[in-house]
């Protein structure tokens, strides 16, 4: 017999004795799906009788429910690990932004296997499922071509992705993921691209080809848009819009925006503003020029949130022409926390200014109104603005007040809740959606999954408002923490304290959390956080200030850490080093799509850059760089001529420049980096050397302390996203010679993390 025959079966084997079928959901279970807006208030949206048009939202709203106090953590990374995990976030160790994480317990980064996510039980119980846009919910350090990639979006339960990592994305030249595999767009703005569009398309053409292959299998899709956090992007059509309809000001859209929430019913008739922030200017503190630019900056996301809305209608319109629709649990959030006050008073064109300590001018934004939103910016509004959009409550993304917990959240189930725009009173959190879509779907929570005993779920499914009205709370007890920031509800009342303000990332002085000023409010009495009553009732403060004590210590919130920017410096937070302290570090000429955290950290020492390469007569391109428009570096020839390029935030270009080309050959290009010392962000001298000979050197006056980008990254060979410097284009920059390889030694580290360090950097800043 040949080896072929030998793996014949007998004629008797009976094939069908072992017969292997998929795991099937249990019968009727609806599809799911879960949308999740960025950084929208309470009030932002037309459905919760905001300014911004939103027609999905009240369609939705409209044919379901309207949740009136539905909660979320106030930062992004917690909220979106809450989501998917339906465990607090310091029970998950998601205790602020992955970019912010500490090896503390409640802090870490690192999602346990005992706390399996949705898309990992519904995936085991016969769903397909995918999920679009903002994922940051991974390590930074695991964010790189080496991984590992189980805790990356496909290896948390999702047989498909497609999106970005990070905080943030620029929607005009993203940098995206399929799978775990970068891709970039194969369209330009100049083509129409826009991300928030191409998100959407991508979530349509994967549930119609689900559909058309497996109709029997439900599906969940996790459609997190970009929008609307910064940087604020969309066509001038949308945002031209709005024009002249925020003149009157933050102070006047707060009363306009309540007097219709009371109209709607969204807030009870007896509804107060909450009191106006400290330290923020009234609209009419504002001179001429301010309130102009000002009211530039709202029309942007005006029409920004519309375009995000008007993508999410077209999935919608995609489920009802293929017939799901109402067979669809539609979980749409309107916001992953408050809208966000990190703009500072003044709002900025270039966000990464006010994260370094820096305000923008005012003058040049008045002077460049008309780019507003196009890829030369990267902008993000006043706080008047957030405070304005998250009517009727106080503060803003960041806070555990109201403005930044409370957002608005849709329900729309055609064939599993008989009401129709009504409007849900009971008290829920963002924890609650795991457990509230499992009972839906007919599934208990798991006791193991993938052999490993599971921590319990901390939600409270909200299944039992869906039809009626006036049930019960079922939640009555809910700690939050961001930065030092705290809040305890507990029975219709609430004890919080701020300990910082959102838009003072940068701190010089840290006060004593035995300084904080806690409040105290009464819901029953008082909807918005308008009156505190801590000397009233100094006694149920304590009370309440002991039962947050006790949920802190449970859900390992302990020690607190209010450091904001200085934590998103690994060495300074304690994180992983991916390169082991290694300070020689070689790269070849096709390493790329490397985030902060994975790439070389030139920041607050001396380095060299040292480029083995062979070049033409001629020859252009980009050799190596990190970063954008935004803030970046990059060592690239034009004709021939070698530059060196430091960017600083976006507001100083400093750009070194040979005196003539190169000759065709191999050579060494050579960056010198000499760093002043001192406190982080310090001034530097840069040389730049042909096989040993100075061609040119400058001075930089400020250099970047704690980060260049949240969504650009360091590449060889080509500078991806958006350009360093404008002397190459943002696309077909590939370096035409040929790149052996790059190293890069690296000095001694300054300690960011010192108290002479912050004391001195904000000097440096000033």
């Amino acid at each position: 017999m040949t080896g072929h025959d030998r793996t014949r079966l007998p004629l008797d084997v009976d094939t069908d004795a072992r017969p292997i079928h998929p795991v099937r959901a249990v019968p009727g279970s609806p599809h799911v799906v879960v949308v999740l807006i960025d950084d929208m208030g309470f009030g932002a949206s037309t459905a919760y009788g905001g300014p911004c048009e939103m027609p999905t939202a009240k369609r939705l709203a409209d044919e379901g429910l309207r949740y009136s106090r539905f909660h979320v953590t106030p930062l992004c990374s917690p909220t979106r690990q809450a989501l998917m995990t339906g465990r607090n976030h310091h029970s998950v160790g998601m205790g602020v932004t992955s970019e912010m994480s500490t090896p503390e317990p409640g802090y870490h980064g690192y999602r346990p296997a005992s706390a399996a996510t949705i898309a990992q039980i519904l995936g085991g119980n016969g769903y397909s499922t995918a999920a679009f846009g903002k994922w940051h919910q991974t390590p930074p350090v695991e964010v790189s071509p080496s991984g590992p990639f189980h805790r990356w979006p496909m290896g948390e339960g999702f047989d498909y992705f497609y999106g970005f990592m990070g905080a943030e994305m620029n929607h005009w030249y993203p940098q995206l993921y399929q799978g775990r595999y970068p891709v970039e767009p194969d369209r330009l703005p100049e083509d129409g691209y826009h991300l928030s569009e191409d998100l959407v398309d991508k979530a349509i053409a994967w549930v119609e080809n689900q559909q058309a292959i497996t109709p029997e299998r439900p599906f969940f899709a996790y459609v997190a848009l970009g929008a609307t956090h910064a940087p604020f992007h969309v066509a001038p059509e949308w945002r031209d819009k709005y024009t002249g309809r925020f003149d009157a000001g933050w102070d006047a859209q707060r009363e306009a925006t309540l007097a219709r929430q009371k109209e709607l019913g969204i807030v009870p008739a007896t509804t107060e503003l909450a009191p106006w922030a400290e330290g923020v200017p009234h609209w009419d503190e504002l001179d001429e020029t301010e309130r102009r630019v000002a009211a530039r900056f709202m029309e942007t996301y005006a029409g920004f949130a519309e375009h995000a809305d008007v993508q999410i209608g077209r999935l919608v319109d995609a489920l009802d022409e293929l017939g799901v629709l109402d067979d669809t649990l539609f979980l749409y959030l309107l916001g992953d926390n408050g809208a966000s006050g990190e703009g500072g008073p003044r709002g900025t064109f270039r966000e990464h200014l006010v994260g370094h300590g820096i305000q923008d001018d005012t003058a040049d934004m008045a002077a460049r109104l008309d780019t507003l939103g196009d890829p030369t910016t990267y902008a993000i509004y006043p706080v008047g603005w957030a405070l304005a959009m998250n009517t009727p409550y106080p503060w803003t993304k960041q806070l555990t007040h109201l403005g930044g917990t409370r957002d608005g959240m849709i329900v729309r189930w055609r064939n599993g809740i008989a009401a129709r725009g009504e409007f849900r009173h009971q008290w829920h959190h963002v924890i609650d959606v795991l457990p509230t879509v499992l009972e839906a779907a007919g599934l208990p929570a798991p006791e193991t999954f993938g052999g490993v005993a599971q921590q319990p779920v901390e939600g409270t499914s909200f299944r039992y408002s869906f039809d009626d009205p006036d049930a019960q709370d079922r939640r009555t007890t809910q700690y939050f923490e961001m930065i030092g920031n705290r809040a305890i509800y507990h029975k219709g009342w609430t004890a919080v304290t701020r300990h910082s303000t959102p838009w003072e990332m940068v701190e010089t002085f840290h006060r004593p959390f035995d300084e904080d000023v806690w409040e105290l409010y009464d819901h029953a009495a008082d909807w918005s956080q308008a009156r505190d009553l801590a000397q009233q009732h100094p006694a149920r403060l304590r009370d309440l200030q002991q039962i947050f004590d006790r949920e802190a210590e449970k859900h390992h919130v302990l020690p607190l850490d209010d450091r904001v920017t200085e934590r998103e410096n690994p060495e300074v937070a304690g994180r992983l080093d991916l390169y082991g302290g290694r300070t020689s570090l070689s790269f070849g000429p096709r390493v790329g799509r490397l985030t902060e955290e994975a790439a070389p950290n030139v920041k607050n020492r001396s380095h060299v850059i040292t480029a083995d390469l062979e070049v033409v007569t001629g020859t252009d391109g980009v050799v190596v760089a990190q970063g954008g428009r935004f803030g970046g570096w990059s060592l690239y020839l034009v004709v021939g001529v070698p530059h060196y390029a430091y960017n600083y935030v976006g507001r100083d270009l400093t750009v070194i420049r040979g005196q003539e080309p190169m000759t065709p050959g191999r050579h060494d290009l050579v960056v010198r980096f000499a760093y002043d010392g001192g406190p982080p962000g310090s001034g530097a001298t840069a040389t730049l050397e042909v096989d040993g000979v100075s061609v040119g050197s400058g001075r930089i006056p400020v250099t970047t302390a704690y980060y260049f980008s949240f969504d650009e990254t360091f590449n060889i060979g080509v500078d991806r996203g958006t350009p360093v410097v404008d002397d190459y284009l943002p696309v077909r920059n590939r370096f035409q010679g040929l790149i052996h390889r790059v190293r890069f030694d690296l000095g001694d580290l300054v300690d960011p993390g010192s108290g002479e360090g912050r004391e001195r950097a904000a000097m440096v800043h000033q």
